[in-house]
Protein backbone atom coordinates (compact mmCIF):
# COMPACT_ATOMS: atom_id res chain seq x y z
CA UNK A 1 0.00 0.00 0.00
CA UNK A 2 3.17 2.31 0.93
CA UNK A 3 4.42 1.18 -2.57
CA UNK A 4 1.74 2.25 -4.57
CA UNK A 5 1.04 5.64 -3.03
CA UNK A 6 4.95 6.85 -2.96
CA UNK A 7 4.30 5.41 -6.79
CA UNK A 8 1.20 8.35 -6.97
CA UNK A 9 3.21 10.99 -5.85
CA UNK A 10 6.08 10.22 -7.63
CA UNK A 11 4.06 10.22 -11.07
CA UNK A 12 1.99 13.38 -9.36
CA UNK A 13 5.38 15.06 -9.33
CA UNK A 14 6.42 13.59 -12.77
CA UNK A 15 3.18 15.27 -14.17
CA UNK A 16 3.32 18.44 -12.74
CA UNK A 17 7.16 18.91 -13.33
CA UNK A 18 6.42 18.53 -17.33
CA UNK A 19 3.43 20.88 -17.06
CA UNK A 20 5.76 23.22 -15.84
CA UNK A 21 8.22 22.70 -18.15
CA UNK A 22 5.62 23.18 -20.91
CA UNK A 23 4.43 26.13 -19.15
CA UNK A 24 7.89 27.74 -20.05
CA UNK A 25 8.88 26.50 -22.69
CA UNK A 26 5.36 28.39 -23.98
CA UNK A 27 6.65 31.42 -22.32
CA UNK A 28 10.41 30.90 -23.84
CA UNK A 29 8.82 30.55 -27.48
CA UNK A 30 6.12 33.58 -27.15
CA UNK A 31 8.93 35.73 -24.93
CA UNK A 32 11.66 34.90 -27.97
CA UNK A 33 9.50 34.15 -31.63
CA UNK A 34 9.36 37.61 -31.93
CA UNK A 35 13.48 37.95 -31.56
CA UNK A 36 13.95 35.23 -34.07
CA UNK A 37 11.39 36.08 -36.42
CA UNK A 38 13.27 39.92 -36.56
CA UNK A 39 16.04 38.05 -37.61
CA UNK A 40 14.43 35.51 -40.39
CA UNK A 41 14.13 36.66 -43.70
CA UNK A 42 10.31 36.26 -43.40
CA UNK A 43 10.36 39.58 -40.96
CA UNK A 44 7.61 41.84 -41.32
CA UNK A 45 8.18 45.56 -40.16
CA UNK A 46 5.82 48.44 -38.97
CA UNK A 47 5.85 52.06 -40.13
CA UNK A 48 7.96 55.05 -39.00
CA UNK A 49 5.84 58.32 -39.08
CA UNK A 50 6.20 62.50 -38.63
CA UNK A 51 4.72 64.44 -36.49
CA UNK A 52 1.61 64.80 -38.82
CA UNK A 53 1.58 61.47 -39.81
CA UNK A 54 3.79 61.58 -43.27
CA UNK A 55 5.51 58.19 -43.49
CA UNK A 56 9.42 58.53 -42.87
CA UNK A 57 10.03 54.84 -43.32
CA UNK A 58 7.86 52.32 -45.03
CA UNK A 59 8.87 48.85 -43.32
CA UNK A 60 7.02 46.62 -46.21
CA UNK A 61 8.75 49.19 -48.70
CA UNK A 62 5.27 48.71 -51.12
CA UNK A 63 4.54 52.08 -50.87
CA UNK A 64 4.50 54.85 -53.82
CA UNK A 65 6.14 57.96 -53.36
CA UNK A 66 7.90 60.74 -55.02
CA UNK A 67 11.43 60.55 -56.70
CA UNK A 68 13.77 61.01 -52.89
CA UNK A 69 10.94 61.38 -50.74
CA UNK A 70 13.01 60.31 -48.28
CA UNK A 71 16.36 61.65 -48.93
CA UNK A 72 15.95 64.68 -46.56
CA UNK A 73 16.08 62.19 -43.27
CA UNK A 74 17.46 59.19 -44.96
CA UNK A 75 20.42 59.04 -42.87
CA UNK A 76 19.14 59.77 -39.55
CA UNK A 77 15.96 57.52 -40.04
CA UNK A 78 17.92 54.99 -41.72
CA UNK A 79 16.35 51.18 -43.00
CA UNK A 80 17.39 47.64 -42.00
CA UNK A 81 19.54 46.79 -44.57
CA UNK A 82 22.37 47.19 -42.00
CA UNK A 83 24.52 49.89 -44.38
CA UNK A 84 23.52 52.28 -41.73
CA UNK A 85 23.82 51.47 -37.63
CA UNK A 86 23.42 54.25 -35.67
CA UNK A 87 20.08 55.25 -37.04
CA UNK A 88 16.53 55.37 -35.70
CA UNK A 89 15.56 52.17 -37.50
CA UNK A 90 18.34 50.26 -36.91
CA UNK A 91 18.73 51.22 -33.07
CA UNK A 92 15.02 50.50 -32.84
CA UNK A 93 13.89 47.60 -34.90
CA UNK A 94 12.06 45.89 -32.20
CA UNK A 95 9.30 48.25 -31.89
CA UNK A 96 8.78 48.22 -35.61
CA UNK A 97 8.00 44.48 -35.33
CA UNK A 98 4.65 43.14 -36.76
CA UNK A 99 5.07 39.94 -35.89
CA UNK A 100 2.97 37.86 -33.56
CA UNK A 101 3.05 34.26 -32.07
CA UNK A 102 -0.45 34.56 -31.54
CA UNK A 103 -1.48 35.75 -34.83
CA UNK A 104 0.32 34.17 -36.74
CA UNK A 105 3.61 34.03 -38.94
CA UNK A 106 2.56 37.50 -40.32
CA UNK A 107 0.14 39.72 -39.42
CA UNK A 108 -0.62 41.19 -42.20
CA UNK A 109 -2.83 44.10 -40.20
CA UNK A 110 -0.23 44.90 -37.49
CA UNK A 111 -0.02 48.29 -36.60
CA UNK A 112 3.62 48.11 -34.94
CA UNK A 113 4.77 51.88 -35.88
CA UNK A 114 7.31 54.76 -34.31
CA UNK A 115 5.83 57.63 -34.50
CA UNK A 116 8.73 60.27 -34.09
CA UNK A 117 8.37 64.09 -33.51
CA UNK A 118 10.24 65.16 -36.81
CA UNK A 119 8.52 67.33 -38.66
CA UNK A 120 9.06 66.60 -42.20
CA UNK A 121 7.74 69.22 -43.98
CA UNK A 122 9.97 71.27 -42.22
CA UNK A 123 12.95 68.83 -42.41
CA UNK A 124 12.64 68.92 -45.93
CA UNK A 125 12.31 72.63 -47.06
CA UNK A 126 15.88 73.24 -45.02
CA UNK A 127 17.07 70.48 -47.21
CA UNK A 128 16.40 71.88 -50.36
CA UNK A 129 17.85 75.11 -48.95
CA UNK A 130 21.00 74.10 -49.42
CA UNK A 131 21.07 73.24 -52.83
CA UNK A 132 24.18 71.44 -53.44
CA UNK A 133 26.06 72.68 -50.64
CA UNK A 134 26.52 70.06 -47.73
CA UNK A 135 25.95 70.72 -44.21
CA UNK A 136 23.82 69.86 -41.52
CA UNK A 137 20.65 71.47 -39.13
CA UNK A 138 19.25 70.19 -35.82
CA UNK A 139 16.45 71.66 -34.26
CA UNK A 140 14.33 71.06 -31.69
CA UNK A 141 11.60 72.12 -29.32
CA UNK A 142 13.91 73.49 -26.03
CA UNK A 143 11.05 72.44 -23.16
CA UNK A 144 9.89 69.54 -24.12
CA UNK A 145 12.64 67.88 -25.81
CA UNK A 146 11.17 67.16 -29.00
CA UNK A 147 13.70 67.07 -32.20
CA UNK A 148 11.63 68.73 -34.73
CA UNK A 149 14.25 68.77 -37.96
CA UNK A 150 17.30 66.99 -38.22
CA UNK A 151 18.56 66.97 -41.38
CA UNK A 152 22.69 65.95 -43.05
CA UNK A 153 23.82 66.64 -46.54
CA UNK A 154 24.57 64.36 -48.52
CA UNK A 155 21.81 61.90 -48.13
CA UNK A 156 20.04 58.85 -49.40
CA UNK A 157 16.65 57.63 -50.46
CA UNK A 158 16.65 54.36 -48.89
CA UNK A 159 14.17 53.30 -51.07
CA UNK A 160 16.70 53.54 -54.12
CA UNK A 161 18.77 50.63 -52.54
CA UNK A 162 22.53 51.12 -52.15
CA UNK A 163 23.63 49.33 -56.08
CA UNK A 164 25.77 52.32 -56.60
CA UNK A 165 27.07 52.14 -53.15
CA UNK A 166 30.93 52.60 -54.24
CA UNK A 167 29.57 56.13 -55.86
CA UNK A 168 27.95 57.80 -52.53
CA UNK A 169 29.43 60.82 -51.56
CA UNK A 170 31.23 60.61 -48.11
CA UNK A 171 29.30 60.96 -45.19
CA UNK A 172 26.32 59.96 -46.92
CA UNK A 173 25.51 56.82 -44.84
CA UNK A 174 26.00 59.28 -41.20
CA UNK A 175 23.74 62.27 -40.14
CA UNK A 176 26.68 65.02 -39.30
CA UNK A 177 24.45 66.42 -36.55
CA UNK A 178 25.61 63.75 -34.21
CA UNK A 179 29.56 63.68 -34.70
CA UNK A 180 32.17 66.50 -33.94
CA UNK A 181 32.86 68.97 -35.87
CA UNK A 182 35.28 71.75 -35.40
CA UNK A 183 32.58 74.72 -33.74
CA UNK A 184 34.58 77.75 -34.59
CA UNK A 185 33.60 80.94 -32.65
CA UNK A 186 30.31 79.09 -31.53
CA UNK A 187 32.80 77.38 -28.80
CA UNK A 188 32.78 80.87 -26.93
CA UNK A 189 29.67 80.66 -25.57
CA UNK A 190 31.34 77.98 -23.84
CA UNK A 191 34.06 79.99 -22.83
CA UNK A 192 31.86 82.45 -21.68
CA UNK A 193 29.50 80.08 -19.59
CA UNK A 194 32.70 78.92 -18.24
CA UNK A 195 34.21 82.70 -17.55
CA UNK A 196 30.88 83.60 -15.67
CA UNK A 197 30.72 80.38 -13.48
CA UNK A 198 34.20 81.30 -12.49
CA UNK A 199 34.26 84.85 -11.96
CA UNK A 200 30.42 86.21 -11.88
CA UNK A 201 28.76 88.82 -14.11
CA UNK A 202 30.10 91.78 -12.40
CA UNK A 203 33.87 90.82 -12.68
CA UNK A 204 33.77 89.69 -16.09
CA UNK A 205 31.83 92.90 -17.04
CA UNK A 206 34.19 94.64 -15.71
CA UNK A 207 36.91 92.96 -17.53
CA UNK A 208 38.49 94.88 -20.72
CA UNK A 209 40.70 93.94 -23.03
CA UNK A 210 42.35 95.70 -26.20
CA UNK A 211 42.36 94.12 -30.05
CA UNK A 212 45.66 95.21 -32.40
CA UNK A 213 44.38 92.46 -35.05
CA UNK A 214 46.63 90.20 -33.41
CA UNK A 215 47.81 89.16 -29.73
CA UNK A 216 50.98 87.82 -28.85
CA UNK A 217 50.73 85.55 -26.15
CA UNK A 218 53.04 85.12 -23.03
CA UNK A 219 54.89 81.92 -24.62
CA UNK A 220 55.18 84.18 -27.40
CA UNK A 221 52.09 82.55 -29.50
CA UNK A 222 50.24 84.97 -32.04
CA UNK A 223 46.49 85.03 -31.87
CA UNK A 224 44.91 86.47 -35.10
CA UNK A 225 41.98 88.58 -35.04
CA UNK A 226 39.66 88.36 -38.24
CA UNK A 227 39.84 91.76 -37.83
CA UNK A 228 43.40 93.06 -39.19
CA UNK A 229 43.10 96.27 -38.06
CA UNK A 230 41.63 95.29 -34.25
CA UNK A 231 38.59 95.91 -32.34
CA UNK A 232 40.54 98.29 -29.99
CA UNK A 233 39.28 97.89 -26.09
CA UNK A 234 36.04 96.18 -25.65
CA UNK A 235 34.13 94.55 -22.88
CA UNK A 236 32.66 91.32 -23.00
CA UNK A 237 29.31 92.57 -24.69
CA UNK A 238 31.52 93.74 -27.48
CA UNK A 239 33.86 91.30 -27.66
CA UNK A 240 31.14 88.45 -28.56
CA UNK A 241 29.57 90.39 -30.91
CA UNK A 242 32.71 90.95 -32.52
CA UNK A 243 33.82 87.56 -32.47
CA UNK A 244 37.03 88.82 -31.06
CA UNK A 245 39.97 85.93 -31.25
CA UNK A 246 42.98 88.48 -28.98
CA UNK A 247 39.78 89.46 -26.50
CA UNK A 248 39.17 85.40 -25.46
CA UNK A 249 42.96 84.73 -25.61
CA UNK A 250 43.77 87.36 -22.87
CA UNK A 251 40.48 86.15 -20.89
CA UNK A 252 41.53 82.92 -20.91
CA UNK A 253 45.36 84.13 -19.60
CA UNK A 254 43.84 86.10 -17.21
CA UNK A 255 44.60 85.36 -13.39
CA UNK A 256 41.16 85.13 -12.04
CA UNK A 257 39.98 82.51 -14.43
CA UNK A 258 41.99 79.60 -13.04
CA UNK A 259 43.18 76.42 -15.17
CA UNK A 260 41.46 73.91 -12.77
CA UNK A 261 38.33 75.62 -12.36
CA UNK A 262 37.91 76.26 -15.77
CA UNK A 263 39.01 72.70 -16.60
CA UNK A 264 35.95 71.57 -13.97
CA UNK A 265 33.30 73.21 -16.08
CA UNK A 266 34.31 72.40 -18.96
CA UNK A 267 34.20 68.70 -17.81
CA UNK A 268 30.77 69.78 -16.13
CA UNK A 269 29.41 70.90 -19.28
CA UNK A 270 30.08 67.51 -20.97
CA UNK A 271 33.25 67.59 -22.66
CA UNK A 272 36.44 65.38 -22.81
CA UNK A 273 39.56 66.64 -21.79
CA UNK A 274 42.93 66.04 -22.83
CA UNK A 275 42.49 62.90 -24.69
CA UNK A 276 40.23 61.58 -22.87
CA UNK A 277 37.48 58.49 -23.32
CA UNK A 278 35.11 59.44 -25.73
CA UNK A 279 31.51 59.66 -24.41
CA UNK A 280 28.24 59.70 -25.87
CA UNK A 281 24.95 61.18 -25.53
CA UNK A 282 22.22 58.66 -25.97
CA UNK A 283 18.89 59.46 -27.73
CA UNK A 284 16.71 56.78 -28.49
CA UNK A 285 19.48 54.23 -28.39
CA UNK A 286 21.24 56.38 -31.27
CA UNK A 287 24.56 57.44 -30.40
CA UNK A 288 25.66 61.11 -30.51
CA UNK A 289 29.26 62.20 -29.66
CA UNK A 290 29.67 64.32 -27.00
CA UNK A 291 32.58 67.55 -26.85
CA UNK A 292 36.19 67.40 -26.25
CA UNK A 293 39.19 69.56 -26.31
CA UNK A 294 42.30 69.77 -24.62
CA UNK A 295 43.36 72.26 -21.74
CA UNK A 296 46.62 71.94 -20.71
CA UNK A 297 48.69 75.50 -20.30
CA UNK A 298 45.91 78.32 -20.49
CA UNK A 299 49.43 80.79 -21.74
CA UNK A 300 49.89 78.02 -24.48
CA UNK A 301 48.38 78.55 -27.94
CA UNK A 302 46.60 75.07 -28.06
CA UNK A 303 44.36 75.82 -25.16
CA UNK A 304 43.30 79.34 -26.09
CA UNK A 305 42.70 78.31 -29.62
CA UNK A 306 40.57 75.14 -28.41
CA UNK A 307 38.30 77.65 -25.46
CA UNK A 308 37.97 79.63 -29.20
CA UNK A 309 37.05 77.19 -31.09
CA UNK A 310 40.02 75.64 -33.14
CA UNK A 311 42.87 73.47 -32.57
CA UNK A 312 41.30 69.73 -30.80
CA UNK A 313 38.11 71.07 -30.01
CA UNK A 314 35.26 69.13 -31.57
CA UNK A 315 31.62 69.32 -30.75
CA UNK A 316 28.67 68.13 -32.48
CA UNK A 317 25.93 69.89 -33.58
CA UNK A 318 23.15 68.01 -31.74
CA UNK A 319 25.32 69.15 -28.14
CA UNK A 320 26.07 72.78 -29.34
CA UNK A 321 21.77 72.56 -30.07
CA UNK A 322 21.41 71.25 -26.12
CA UNK A 323 23.38 73.92 -24.66
CA UNK A 324 21.02 76.31 -26.04
CA UNK A 325 18.61 75.13 -24.52
CA UNK A 326 20.03 75.31 -20.72
CA UNK A 327 20.52 78.90 -21.43
CA UNK A 328 17.09 79.48 -23.04
CA UNK A 329 15.06 78.00 -20.39
CA UNK A 330 17.08 79.97 -17.94
CA UNK A 331 17.88 76.88 -15.48
CA UNK A 332 21.58 75.74 -16.21
CA UNK A 333 19.97 72.33 -17.06
CA UNK A 334 20.08 71.15 -20.90
CA UNK A 335 16.52 69.40 -22.31
CA UNK A 336 17.08 65.62 -23.39
CA UNK A 337 16.30 65.63 -26.86
CA UNK A 338 14.36 62.63 -28.16
CA UNK A 339 12.79 61.47 -31.85
CA UNK A 340 10.49 59.34 -30.47
CA UNK A 341 7.29 60.83 -29.26
CA UNK A 342 5.51 57.15 -28.87
CA UNK A 343 5.61 53.51 -30.26
CA UNK A 344 2.16 51.58 -31.01
CA UNK A 345 2.23 47.24 -31.28
CA UNK A 346 1.14 45.21 -33.78
CA UNK A 347 -2.42 45.84 -32.56
CA UNK A 348 -2.38 49.69 -32.51
CA UNK A 349 -1.88 50.02 -28.92
CA UNK A 350 0.69 52.46 -27.34
CA UNK A 351 2.91 51.29 -25.82
CA UNK A 352 5.64 53.39 -25.28
CA UNK A 353 5.40 57.40 -24.43
CA UNK A 354 8.11 60.18 -24.66
CA UNK A 355 8.72 62.29 -21.51
CA UNK A 356 10.40 65.14 -20.69
CA UNK A 357 13.63 64.96 -19.09
CA UNK A 358 16.41 67.53 -18.56
CA UNK A 359 20.20 67.11 -17.22
CA UNK A 360 22.11 67.76 -14.36
CA UNK A 361 22.56 71.76 -13.49
CA UNK A 362 25.67 72.17 -15.90
CA UNK A 363 25.73 75.90 -15.01
CA UNK A 364 23.56 78.22 -12.75
CA UNK A 365 20.74 80.18 -13.07
CA UNK A 366 22.34 83.24 -12.87
CA UNK A 367 24.79 82.43 -15.69
CA UNK A 368 21.82 81.11 -17.89
CA UNK A 369 20.27 84.56 -17.58
CA UNK A 370 23.43 86.82 -17.92
CA UNK A 371 24.38 84.58 -21.66
CA UNK A 372 20.96 84.62 -22.55
CA UNK A 373 20.94 88.29 -22.72
CA UNK A 374 24.35 88.52 -23.97
CA UNK A 375 22.92 86.73 -26.82
CA UNK A 376 19.99 88.20 -27.34
CA UNK A 377 22.00 91.13 -28.01
CA UNK A 378 23.49 90.14 -30.34
CA UNK A 379 20.86 88.81 -32.63
CA UNK A 380 19.06 92.25 -31.67
CA UNK A 381 22.77 94.41 -33.18
CA UNK A 382 23.91 91.80 -35.83
CA UNK A 383 20.45 89.74 -36.77
CA UNK A 384 17.95 91.07 -36.92
CA UNK A 385 17.52 92.13 -40.54
CA UNK A 386 18.77 89.03 -41.29
CA UNK A 387 16.17 86.46 -39.67
CA UNK A 388 13.47 88.61 -40.01
CA UNK A 389 10.97 87.64 -37.48
CA UNK A 390 12.06 86.41 -34.51
CA UNK A 391 13.49 87.42 -31.66
CA UNK A 392 16.68 85.23 -31.34
CA UNK A 393 19.78 84.80 -29.30
CA UNK A 394 22.86 83.93 -31.35
CA UNK A 395 26.36 83.15 -32.03
CA UNK A 396 27.99 82.42 -35.47
CA UNK A 397 31.54 80.61 -36.13
CA UNK A 398 33.78 80.11 -38.54
CA UNK A 399 35.84 76.82 -38.29
CA UNK A 400 38.82 76.28 -40.10
CA UNK A 401 39.04 73.01 -41.32
CA UNK A 402 41.48 70.34 -43.62
CA UNK A 403 44.48 72.75 -42.10
CA UNK A 404 42.66 75.56 -42.89
CA UNK A 405 42.33 75.06 -46.72
CA UNK A 406 38.58 75.12 -45.95
CA UNK A 407 36.04 76.71 -43.43
CA UNK A 408 32.88 76.16 -42.31
CA UNK A 409 30.08 78.41 -41.40
CA UNK A 410 28.28 77.96 -38.12
CA UNK A 411 25.12 79.35 -36.49
CA UNK A 412 24.05 78.19 -33.07
CA UNK A 413 20.26 79.90 -31.22
CA UNK A 414 17.33 80.25 -29.64
CA UNK A 415 13.97 81.76 -30.49
CA UNK A 416 13.03 83.97 -27.54
CA UNK A 417 9.58 82.93 -28.29
CA UNK A 418 7.34 80.85 -26.16
CA UNK A 419 4.78 80.22 -29.40
CA UNK A 420 8.24 78.69 -30.99
CA UNK A 421 10.25 77.38 -28.25
CA UNK A 422 13.45 76.41 -30.66
CA UNK A 423 16.91 75.87 -30.18
CA UNK A 424 19.21 75.08 -33.13
CA UNK A 425 22.69 74.80 -35.24
CA UNK A 426 22.82 75.22 -38.52
CA UNK A 427 26.62 74.32 -40.16
CA UNK A 428 27.90 75.13 -43.53
CA UNK A 429 30.62 72.91 -44.94
CA UNK A 430 33.24 75.16 -47.29
CA UNK A 431 31.16 78.41 -47.52
CA UNK A 432 33.04 79.34 -49.77
CA UNK A 433 31.64 76.96 -52.48
CA UNK A 434 28.47 78.76 -52.26
CA UNK A 435 26.67 81.59 -51.64
CA UNK A 436 24.02 80.42 -48.98
CA UNK A 437 24.46 81.89 -45.58
CA UNK A 438 23.36 80.12 -41.95
CA UNK A 439 20.94 82.97 -41.63
CA UNK A 440 19.08 82.18 -44.91
CA UNK A 441 18.82 78.77 -43.41
CA UNK A 442 17.87 79.67 -40.15
CA UNK A 443 15.04 82.06 -41.84
CA UNK A 444 13.68 78.85 -43.47
CA UNK A 445 13.66 76.74 -40.54
CA UNK A 446 12.13 79.17 -38.72
CA UNK A 447 9.46 80.34 -41.35
CA UNK A 448 8.71 76.49 -41.77
CA UNK A 449 8.26 75.19 -38.25
CA UNK A 450 6.28 78.09 -37.71
CA UNK A 451 3.62 77.57 -40.35
CA UNK A 452 4.01 73.34 -39.92
CA UNK A 453 4.11 72.98 -36.26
Amino acid sequence: MKSIKRTQRIITLIILLFAAGMALLVLKILHESSFYMMNSDKRELGYVYDRKGDVLFDGTGQGQYPDNYFIDCGNIIGDDKGQMDNTLVAQNLEKLNNYGFSEGLRHSGGKAAIYTTLNHAANRAVYDSYGYMHGCVAAYNYKTGEMLVCTSLPSLDVTKGYDNLNQFEDATLMSKTLYGTVPGSTQKVSTVISALEIMGSSQLFSKSYTCYGKYTNRTGNDIDCHNIYGHGTQNIQEAFENSCNPFFAQLVEDDDLPLDKLKKQYEKMGYVLNGGKPQYIDINGIQCATASTTLEDKYQFKTQWGCIGQGDTLVSPIQLMMWESAIANGTGKMTMPYFIDHVTDLNGKIKEKAKTRYSDKIFSEETASTVKQIMLTNGADRYSYLINGYTVGVKSGTAQVEEGAKENSLLVGFVDDPSLPVAFCILIENKASGSLTTEQVAQVLLDNLKNNY
